[in-house]
């Protein structure tokens, strides 16, 4: 009887909601990622585009830019220009170059370390741990987690124990081996490497990171420079504040 009574409309009706309400949140769910995952396919491949014509023609748009600079601003203005892309050209290249040395250190201890503790695929994730240290924050838990997958498939302890491993690796890379690598090549010292990391992650993120530190290096060059420039110049008024007493000293030297 009881049920005989239920009200079996009002239940279809609920569970045809119910499933209909599903299968819009996921279709929506695949749409919305589908043309995200586009967009940013479409940005990369944009932004690959707009960077190899720059690099076609950088000596002509360079020639350009510097006849505009010539013709509009003062020469001092252009020599310092000239000497801030100069400085900006040097500690990005010197970046980049610290980034590949770094990433192939922490490949090389990463595969030296899973040789001595007998994990799996030893020298295939030491290579994809290389490659994906270029990545910023990201880098570490991706090879950290595709590793641990491929272990998973021979042992499950090794792969929780290269879990350990591979924490305990990053926090070396990043405390010491990061600062000292990256710091020598754009020749700052590693407190300010790790400063110029923290601050660039919290205010713009990945982003942040990869340009902090460069542009930090650029400003510690350039202070660096104008004060050495200063102590100079002070050092030669001060000298030619005691060449010009000198002559005094003389004369009364030679009257006496």
């Amino acid at each position: 009887n009881t049920i005989i009574n239920l009200d079996w409309s009002q239940y279809v009706s609920k569970a045809i909601d119910f499933i209909t309400s599903g299968i819009t949140d996921t279709f929506n769910f695949v749409v919305s990622t589908v043309s995200t995952v586009f967009s940013v396919l479409a940005s990369i491949v944009f932004g690959i585009m707009f960077a190899v014509y720059i690099l076609a023609g950088k000596e002509r748009l360079g020639r350009q830019i510097n006849v505009l600079m010539d013709t509009y601003l003062k020469p001092k203005w252009t020599e310092k220009i000239h000497y801030l892309e100069d400085v900006l050209n040097t500690s990005f290249r010197n970046y980049v170059i610290g980034q590949c040395m770094e990433a192939f250190i922490l490949g090389a201890l990463c595969t030296i370390g899973m040789l001595i503790f007998n994990f799996p695929y030893a020298t295939m994730i030491g290579a994809m741990v290389a490659v994906t240290a270029l990545i910023p924050m990201l880098g570490a838990y991706i090879s950290a987690v595709v590793g641990a997958f491929m272990i998973l498939t021979v042992s499950p302890i090794k792969a929780l124990l290269f879990i350990v491993f591979i924490i305990v690796l990053q926090q070396i890379e990043g405390n010491v081996i990061y600062p000292r690598v990256v710091g020598n090549t754009i020749n700052l010292p590693g407190i300010w490497v790790l400063a110029a990391v923290t601050v660039g992650g919290g205010l713009f993120g990945i982003p942040g990171m990869v340009i902090f530190v460069p542009l930090v290096s650029a400003i510690y060059r350039m202070l660096k420079e104008d004060v050495a420039r200063r102590e100079l110049k002070k050092a030669a008024a001060a000298e030619n504040e005691g060449i010009g007493a000198l002559p005094d000293h003389d004369n009364h030297t030679e009257e006496e």
